[in-house]
């Protein structure tokens, strides 16, 4: 388990990440779903920024309140509602980047002692800040797995095992 400061500071890299893997994406590209059943790259980014906000709001009410309750907040129901495929996805990308540069001051400003304190998922149960700082943390790098694998059904980026060749 990373210390606190590792983990903020891979919060702080997140936005990067993800500018990072989209950059060169084409614009064709963007709301394929070359792969049955899963979003295309525009829904995965707006999914990632409709995250942020909902992990921000999760983050602040642990920090402000006593042992509030946090309420689910399904994908698979908001991605289609929440018109993904009009979505601009620069847009996208700059909401994941300004929420994480203005939670990251707030993170960095805590206590120790902050990170313990709880809010009640409605479905997951008790969690800590350092719980929710941990899940949205390893939220950009679990999905770039997934933009990287339709990209390369796309075949714009080849696979690890197309690189050996």
């Amino acid at each position: 388990m990373a210390d606190i400061s590792t983990l903020i500071e891979a919060y702080s890299c997140g936005a990067e990440l993800l500018r990072e893997a989209v950059l060169s994406t084409p614009e064709f590209s963007w709301d394929v779903a070359p792969i049955d059943g899963k979003w295309s790259i525009r829904q995965v980014v707006c999914h990632l920024a409709d995250g942020e906000i909902v992990y921000a709001d999760r983050m602040k009410r642990v920090i402000a309140e006593e042992n509030p309750t946090l309420f689910e907040a399904d994908p698979d129901l908001l991605v289609p509602a929440l018109y993904c495929s009009q979505r601009p996805w620069e847009a996208e990308l700059n909401v994941v980047d300004a929420v994480r540069t203005h939670m990251l001051s707030i993170l960095q400003s805590c206590v120790i002692e902050d990170f313990q304190r709880t809010g009640v998922h409605s479905t997951d149960g008790p969690m800590t800040l350092r719980t929710l700082l941990e899940r949205i943390t390893g939220h950009i790098p679990h999905h770039i797995a997934f933009i990287e694998e339709k990209l390369q059904a796309l075949g714009i980026r080849k696979g690890a095992e197309q690189l050996d060749d």
